[in-house]
């Protein structure tokens, strides 16, 4: 039975690969912010079709940049299955704010969410991770700390994936000697799940994909097949 920790799992990318891993002998912990109800709901939808495909799945809620939130969610996976094998961080959102009009609170939630609960999840299962060659760990970062253009700079989520890549390295170098891994996913504009739309609206979810050179968004699956690749 492979044990493994999925954050942003009610949707996205992060549903997408627990949709990808979901069968038998996975155990799935799929966490979700859970503060609406149609929220939970999506996140209990995808726990239903996991389940359905054989694997045995617990859902856990909560705002990942409370400090101990990530501790809190492995300690809820080891007691429902056992050591952890696997971390799936997708938990993110995008903010558009540009430069001076970020205020400092959307810039300490960005970095507490993608960087600092990654580095918490990660830290708290690490004798897991490293008792064996299958620990496995990816996160999702995005394209933003890499392509920066008028009016889509993000500089607020952008900072916190370039963050989380540089905690995915430190991790990848400190897990190798144990045969386990780390890697980061970067994907471009995805698109969302049916009536999300992020931090941009129908017209330019439409610009941004004719801007792609094939002319179309990447799909949640579709990323969710590159990282679940090292798993």
């Amino acid at each position: 039975m492979r044990v493994s920790i999925i954050t942003g799992g009610g949707s996205g990318i992060g549903a997408a690969v627990a949709r990808r891993l979901a069968g038998p002998g996975q155990s799935l912990m799929l966490h979700g912010q859970g503060a609406e109800a149609t929220g939970l709901a999506r996140l209990n939808s995808v726990a239903e079709e996991c389940r359905s495909k054989g694997a045995k799945v617990e859902i856990a809620t909560g705002d990942l940049a409370a400090a101990g939130a990530g501790i809190a969610l492995v300690e809820a996976a080891r007691a429902a299955f056992g050591p952890i094998d696997t971390i799936v961080h997708a938990a993110g959102f995008a903010d558009r704010r540009e430069f001076a009009s970020l205020p400092r609170e959307a810039l300490e939630r960005a970095f507490a969410v993608m960087a600092a609960a990654f580095h918490e999840i990660a830290t708290a299962a690490l004798s897991d991770l490293k008792r064996s060659a299958r620990g496995r760990v990816v996160a999702v970062s995005s394209f933003g700390p890499h392509r920066f253009v008028p009016g889509a700079t993000y500089p607020g989520s952008a900072a916190a994936k370039a963050a989380l890549e540089v905690l995915v390295k430190s991790l990848a170098i400190e897990l190798a000697s144990s045969g386990a891994t780390a890697n980061a996913v970067m994907p471009g504009y995805t698109r969302k799940d049916p009536g999300l739309f992020g931090a941009l609206d129908s017209s330019t979810w439409e610009r941004v994909a004719k801007a792609n050179p094939m002319q179309r968004l990447a799909d949640a699956a579709e990323t969710a097949a590159v990282g679940a690749f090292p798993l």
